[in-house]
């Protein structure tokens, strides 16, 4: 049983991008970029809607902004991974972070928090998981903010986490798991329309020979 599971973490990494399939060189862009932006864009959706249902006013933090970035998500999220050079484990701890933080202060994502977020939860995970990493000023230049906005962002998200930033490997596996069914769910959503169209296509041909 315990190789079975083994097994089957090794394929949800290997899908997820975190390590190289055998015989298949590595992509330039891991999928986990893709399902994490999709995962935090359909967060705040939700939270938005529910924010206009209860009416209820959002708490402002330090990692607010006056107005949404123009960078989406998955622009923001892959423009961290290419100028960071961070491995992509440090995706799922960052996303682990992420969650521990907003549980700590009982908050949620939104498009004004979403991107000081990520750009802190990456840099606490990058210096936390890999052995090389830059400086708060580089990635800083990254986020576009300040030098000493970042660092102020940086105590913040610490202390909240009062600095526990160890994650077991049950929970490594956990965190991927979910990440990787919810890139499945949503890979399914896009391709079984387009699959039914093609066979409502391709049964017509058979029937009178064109489209």
């Amino acid at each position: 049983m315990v190789l079975n599971g083994k097994l089957v973490e090794s394929e949800t990494y290997s899908s997820l991008g975190l390590v190289d399939s055998p015989g298949k060189k590595s992509s330039s862009t891991p999928r986990v970029l893709s399902i994490l932006s999709s995962v935090l864009e359909r967060s705040i959706q939700k939270n938005e809607s529910s924010s206009k249902a209860s009416k209820k006013k959002e708490v402002v933090t330090i990692f607010h902004c006056s107005k949404a970035p123009s960078l989406s998500i998955r622009q923001y999220i892959e423009r961290i991974f290419k100028y960071s050079r961070c491995s992509p484990s440090c995706f799922i701890v960052a996303y682990i972070y992420l969650d521990r933080f907003l549980q700590r202060i009982n908050g949620c994502l939104t498009r004004l928090n979403v991107h000081h977020l990520l750009i802190t939860s990456f840099l606490v995970a990058a210096k936390f998981v890999d052995d090389e990493c830059y400086n708060n000023a580089y990635y800083a230049k990254i986020g576009g903010i300040s030098t000493a906005e970042m660092n102020k962002l940086e105590m913040n998200f610490l202390f909240t986490l009062e600095f526990k930033l160890h994650v077991t490997t049950e929970v490594f596996a956990k965190y991927c798991s979910q990440l990787d069914m919810e890139g499945a769910a949503a890979e399914e959503w896009w391709v079984s329309p387009m699959i039914e169209a093609l066979g409502i296509k391709l049964g017509r041909l058979n029937r009178d020979g064109k489209i």
